[in-house]
Parts: C-alpha cells; sequence; structure tokens
C-alpha cells in the first residue's frame, strides 16, 4: 500500500511540473492583430516539463518491454512445449507498449514546439 502512495505522489508532482506546457502566452498591447504577430516562444518550465515527460515515457516503455521480456523467458523455461504461443504473445504486447511509447514521445516532444 505504501509504495502506491509513493508513485501517486510522484505522479502528482510531475503533473504540477508539466502543467506550464499548457500555460498560453501573455498578449503584448490591447489588439488582437499584435498577439496574433508576436512569435510564440517557448519558456524554460515548458522545456524542462517536456523533457521530463519524454524520459519518462521512455524509462517507463523500456521497464515494460524489460519485464514482458523477463517473464516471457521463465514461462519458456517452465513449459518449452509452449514456446511458439509465448513468444508471439510477448512480440505483440511489446510491440503496443511500443507503440503507445512513441505516441507518448511525440506529443512530449510537440509540447515542445508549440
Amino acid at each position: 500500500m505504501m509504495k502506491w502512495v509513493k508513485i501517486a505522489g510522484l505522479v502528482f508532482v510531475l503533473s504540477l511540473i508539466t502543467l506550464p506546457a499548457f500555460a498560453q502566452p501573455p498578449a503584448k498591447g490591447d489588439g488582437q492583430a499584435q498577439a496574433e504577430a508576436a512569435p510564440a516562444t517557448s519558456s524554460p518550465l515548458i522545456v524542462f516539463g517536456g523533457a521530463i515527460g519524454a524520459g519518462m515515457v521512455i524509462i517507463g516503455g523500456g521497464y515494460g518491454i524489460g519485464i514482458i521480456g523477463a517473464r516471457a523467458v521463465e514461462s519458456i523455461a517452465r513449459q518449452p512445449e509452449v514456446a511458439g504461443n509465448i513468444q508471439t504473445a510477448m512480440i505483440i504486447s511489446a510491440a503496443l507498449i511500443e507503440g503507445v511509447t512513441f505516441f507518448a514521445l511525440l506529443i512530449c516532444l510537440l509540447s515542445l514546439y508549440s
């Protein structure tokens, strides 16, 4: 139970770090034309939040695929006759995790250039 509380606290703190990525820069002047003409610049907090998010995504994806591989090898060692089925399930699961990881990484990198 304590482990989940620590993980939830860490996720909460890291989500607070990435909140500046959703902030809009203040408009300069009264006119709408001036606000549209001003180039969008990224603040250091947005860049830091995107970098932290990208790092977390890569670490999570690597950890997930590592766990899948370890469990698959253990399962094949226990029941070698079903090695083909285990390998197929492992490859499909790893591909799904890699796809979601790539999508999340892309979202984090796009937040750097918004």
